[in-house]
């Protein structure tokens, strides 16, 4: 019990430890899988209370208010759908017992404190996550200039008149136009599934 109140004052209750692959069907994040889909977890790191499990499609958040409660609420935030931002690491210094990842991913800022003994997995799992950063922010610009040059293009075809073209003919051209541009040019820009990256990076 002394040693419980004493980790919990130094804050060593929150330092995170990094699964090994042959151990991660023995956490929670496992049951939650979508392994029909080929998701797979690459970094698990789990403190007393959490467990961030960085899948190739998601991060998955598994939490509880106590270490003592079997109470867990499970959050999942799609790469596809929330964007990660500001992704920095903190390095120990030389009274620290761990590092720390710090990003937001949609509208949800996240800290994980990592042990000092997995620093060279908790800096591969960085090595990822700013890869992922820019990749998302190349994305997110290119997808910009394509609404922008569609709104353009738009305009410009409806200003033209097409013709002798109806209304509801020239409607229905732009709509189709429009729609089917999008689909193909959403496909180019929207990154669902980060494998590459974190085999790029992961050491085995």
């Amino acid at each position: 019990m002394i040693k419980k109140f004493a980790s919990d004052a130094l804050g060593l209750s929150d330092i995170g430890k990094m699964f090994e692959p042959f151990d991660y069907d023995k956490t929670e994040s496992d049951d939650y899988l979508l392994y029909e889909m080929g998701e797979h977890i690459y970094f698990l790191v789990k403190t007393k209370t959490d467990e961030y499990c960085f899948t190739n499609l998601a991060l998955i958040h598994v939490y509880g208010d106590s270490a003592v409660s079997k109470k867990r609420t499970l959050k999942r935030y799609d790469y596809k759908f929330n964007t990660l931002r500001q992704v920095s690491f903190e390095t120990i210094g030389t009274m620290d017992l761990d590092n720390e990842i710090k990003f937001t991913i949609g509208e949800t800022a996240f800290n994980i404190e990592i042990h000092k003994k997995f620093s060279e997995k908790a800096k591969d799992l960085y090595k990822c996550l700013v890869t992922m950063e820019r990749i998302m922010r190349e994305n997110e610009k290119h997808r910009n200039y394509m609404f922008d040059s569609l709104e353009y293009a738009t305009r410009s075809l409806a200003s033209s008149g097409h013709g002798q073209a109806s209304p509801s003919e020239s409607f229905k051209s732009i709509a189709e136009f429009t729609n089917q541009w999008l689909q193909e040019s959403s496909r180019n820009y929207t990154k669902e599934d980060y494998s590459d990256v974190f085999d790029l990076f992961i050491r085995n």
